[in-house]
């Protein structure tokens, strides 16, 4: 039985789902509900049996009165092959030929339209400044982009403007040919100099928006390789340049919190490890509250020409906030 006030829809369950797990009984009576998408509801506290908040695993019992929200998100594959509404947005361009063009992606810019984020994106603002890349790539919702940045990560991002151009971006990014540069910002001091880390990265088992790294056999996990080394030491934080040879989901960003040493503002991978490295110091903590987002900037990129094959060298210049951050480490917490 089910009874809907506009924005919530209560379920009653019957002797036959009796047992089911809540993620189960949400997803098998509420229409385009997927598992992922039940499980985030139940995450958030937007599903309460009999008004109290359960876990996925709680077995439902004949008669709970179950409360969800009456409308489910949009599949991301709708969004992606959406038209795009091409936008006058301010890009800062870093360079511009017949072939290519490469964006200072400011923070917290979304690269395309997704959940959530469908409107004032980097590919908004591409389509209106050059209309001729609209049917270039494999996605509506993505014109001419070969790869992506985080939202809160700044720093060179690469468009292709002929379908030339993003075959050959494309296939180089696919190859690993692609040498790609980040300046980060973490908490702690590394013991080394440099240092390479290879562990395999993989879906959080728990939280599904999140990524881990860790030498796992039993679980499903891809390569991911990130070179790091320091360019100037602080007291308790340090300035490191990043390369990396693969190009997995939230990659630096996990692996640099897996050794120790989280990117500075990282709200998902740093928050316990930060709580814990700020105790005793206020400046620090100061510091790291007044980084609204991650301290990580994709400072350079080398790629091949698609049409002359000469190779390009691209560098984006450290962003305001990383700036002000360096002088504030330097003046309150430099050793």
């Amino acid at each position: 039985m089910t009874r809907s006030d506009g924005q919530h829809i209560t379920l009653v369950a019957g002797a036959d789902q009796a047992g089911l797990r809540l993620d189960q009984f949400v997803t098998s009576l509420v229409p385009g509900c997927s598992r992922n998408i039940a499980a985030n509801w139940i995450k958030n506290q937007q599903v309460l049996v009999g008004g109290a908040v359960k876990k996925p695993g709680y077995r439902v019992n004949a008669g709970d009165i179950v409360s969800v929200p009456s409308r489910v998100p949009e599949p991301l594959s709708s969004i992606a092959c959406r038209p795009l509404i091409a936008e006058p947005l301010d890009l800062d361009l870093l360079y511009v030929d017949a072939h290519i063009i490469v964006i200072n992606k400011p923070p917290g810019m979304v690269v395309h339209p997704a959940a959530g984020n469908l409107t004032g994106t980097i590919a908004q603002g591409l389509a209106f400044q050059f209309p001729e890349i609209q049917n270039i790539g494999s996605e509506p919702s993505r014109p001419g982009i070969v790869h992506r940045l985080d939202k809160d990560t700044s720093g060179v991002l690469v468009a292709a403007r002929t379908r030339m151009a993003w075959t050959s971006l494309t296939r180089q990014f696919q190859q690993r040919t692609v040498e790609k540069t980040y300046d980060a910002f973490v908490l702690g001091n590394p013991e080394r100099d440099c240092g390479r880390i290879t562990l395999p990265i993989f879906r959080h088992p728990w939280d599904r928006k999140k990524m881990a790294a860790a030498e796992n056999p039993d679980l499903p996990s891809r390569q991911a390789e990130t070179s790091w080394q320091v360019v100037q030491r602080f007291a308790r934080a340090a300035r490191l340049k990043c390369q990396i040879r693969t190009g997995r989901t939230h990659q630096i960003r996990v692996h640099l919190a897996a050794i120790g040493h989280p990117v500075i503002g990282d709200a998902v991978y740093g928050c316990r490890r930060a709580g814990k490295a700020c105790r005793n110091f206020p400046d620090l903590k100061k510091i790291y509250h007044q980084s609204f987002r991650q301290m990580l900037h994709a400072r350079h990129i080398a790629l091949s020409h698609p049409q002359s094959g000469r190779t390009l060298r691209i560098t984006a210049p450290l962003p305001d906030d990383m700036l002000r951050l360096q002088k504030a480490i330097e003046k309150d917490i430099s050793g």
